[in-house]
């Protein structure tokens, strides 16, 4: 056994070594980056899911949602073969279970595997979430370098009111009281 003892006046930063220099990110990332967006978990029956933070909700007759979703995604497979799927809200709470299905922390046993589930006709829903719609695929085509997916809402349920876990510049974030 050794230990490395850094030189003296050497620090253990917290920002990321790999990270693009400032001076060479994409401006309209970094646009993206300051806008504000409430943290969904998009799921299907299958069941796939994947943490969406592109989702827009548009009133009318009927009723729409938008939404930018990885093509090569297991949900977009899922979703695209039911014709079908749910987009429950996160709250602060979810942290780990939004990293789990962005596919930033590890996921034993499967993406389900943990946490308690309402199974619905669109895909699983995580019990503790903020409400949930269930929706109907309507379509989707290349946006950028996404899908935007666009779909009708056929049922929402809603849960008490509660603080929306929210991602702006590259963290997560939630609204003071």
């Amino acid at each position: 056994m050794f230990h490395v003892n850094p030189e003296p006046g050497a620090e253990i930063h917290h920002t990321d070594p790999f990270a693009t220099p400032v001076g060479e990110r994409s401006p309209v990332r970094r646009l993206r980056g300051r806008l504000a967006a409430t943290v969904t978990l998009w799921t299907a029956p299958g069941p796939a899911g994947l943490t969406v933070s592109s989702t827009l909700v548009a009133e009318g007759e009927p009723d729409r949602l938008l939404g930018l979703v990885d093509e090569e995604s297991d949900l977009w497979s899922a979703a695209s073969a039911a014709g079908r799927f749910a987009v429950a809200v996160l709250g602060p709470a979810h942290r780990q279970l939004a990293d789990r299905f962005a596919g930033l922390f590890p996921a034993p046993g499967g993406l389900f595997a943990t946490g308690e589930w309402i199974p619905t006709d669109y895909g699983p829903v995580p019990a503790d979430a903020g409400g949930w719609v269930g929706c109907r695929l309507d379509g989707a085509r290349e946006y950028g370098w996404a899908l935007l997916v666009e779909a009708t809402i056929e049922t929402v349920a809603l849960a008490e009111e509660g603080t929306p876990l929210l991602h702006h510049r590259g963290r997560y974030r939630q609204l003071d009281a």
